[in-house]
């Protein structure tokens, strides 16, 4: 009788879940461990703080204000260079410029081209960049984030800051990891202001420096895929006469200005939709798949070797061979 197929395809079956088992969590899980390119998301923080009011000649002060980040994706150059390239505008406003039909009325207002390496999240300089800027961290943090101090890039400073990890937290129910910083006083520039306003009435115009300060920043990063689920910042900008050494006009100011509740829920959502990919990707189907692959190779390789058994015809008292039988011997004696 013709051996049956079954066995040999649960073999065949079984060693192919088993590769693919070990290919889904070794090699497809780290490269799907990507920053995304085809983005389009809006973060808002809000809080209360100071601002120069150019209307009312000086610094009112106990406003609430709003920053609002938008990160859209570039496909077609992120595609083309296999780079994460990301346009991102920033605009500062108070209930006053709120909304933005115009970005040019709001308090502040940034456009910067953000380019980095889809593994490592470390900064590219290329494909329009601007500015160019250096650290490990911006608007998100690399995959696989270590209870280590990172280097960010604040943009308003135009250089690096260290965060510190602070512990781990959770926001809006979702752990993450803590980190927080600060920006000591450093001039960052200078404008040309009345002299008023800098505490020099008699001169008319004046190059006053830009000072920049910030009380306080602190980020909860999603701890796999390094998504920030919570931002606050503290900024302090100034302005000083050249060559002195005290603030004499606030630009803007504000002890804390933090994610909204919206906004934490909806970055909370996309960190557990993405480990959800990356758990199916790298655990639940390699697991699946190792385990049905086992059973299948052990299912068949039974009926492999219990085939060849039933097939061997038993040797003992109980069967004895025909051909040593009384009655054979009769036989072959006639």
């Amino acid at each position: 009788m013709k051996p049956s197929r079954i066995p040999f395809v649960c073999v065949g079956l079984g060693t192919f879940l088993l590769v693919l088992a070990g290919l889904l969590a070794w090699y497809v899980e780290p490269r799907a461990e990507r920053t995304g390119i085809d983005v389009d998301a809006t973060t808002v923080l809000t809080g209360t703080g100071s601002y120069f009011d150019t209307a009312e000649g000086g610094t009112v002060r106990d406003q609430r204000l709003t920053i609002t980040r938008r990160a859209r994706g570039d496909v077609a150059e992120s595609e083309r260079s296999g780079r994460a390239v990301w346009d991102v505008t920033t605009s500062v406003d108070s209930d006053a410029t709120l909304p933005a039909a115009d970005p040019h009325n709001a308090l502040q207002w940034t456009e910067e081209r953000w380019v980095t390496d889809r593994a490592t999240n470390a900064p590219v300089h290329c494909c329009g960049e601007r500015p160019a800027f250096e650290g490990e961290a911006y608007l998100k943090f690399p995959f696989g984030v270590q209870k280590r101090t990172y280097t960010w890039w604040d943009s308003t400073l135009g250089a690096t800051i260290p965060l510190r990890f602070s512990g781990t937290t959770k926001v809006q129910g979702y752990g993450g990891y803590w980190f927080t910083g600060a920006v000591a006083p450093a001039r960052t520039g200078s404008r040309l202001v009345p002299g008023r306003i800098v505490g020099q009435p008699k001169r008319g115009w004046v190059l006053a420096e830009e000072w920049y300060a910030n009380h306080r920043v602190e980020l909860v990063a999603d701890q796999r895929t390094g998504r920030i689920v919570y931002a606050a910042t503290g900024p302090r900008k100034t302005l000083r006469a050249p060559g002195t050494t005290k603030d004499a006009a606030v630009l803007l100011d504000s002890e804390r200005i933090a994610f909204t509740p919206a906004t934490q829920r909806a970055q909370v959502a996309l960190a557990r939709d993405d480990n959800d990919r990356l758990t199916l990707i790298g655990t639940t189907l390699p697991l699946g798949a190792g385990a049905l692959g086992a059973l299948l190779v052990a299912v068949g390789a039974f009926l492999v070797f219990w085939g060849r058994g039933g097939r061997r015809k038993p040797d003992g008292p109980g069967c004895p061979d025909p051909a040593s039988s009384p009655t054979a011997a009769k036989t072959s004696a006639m």
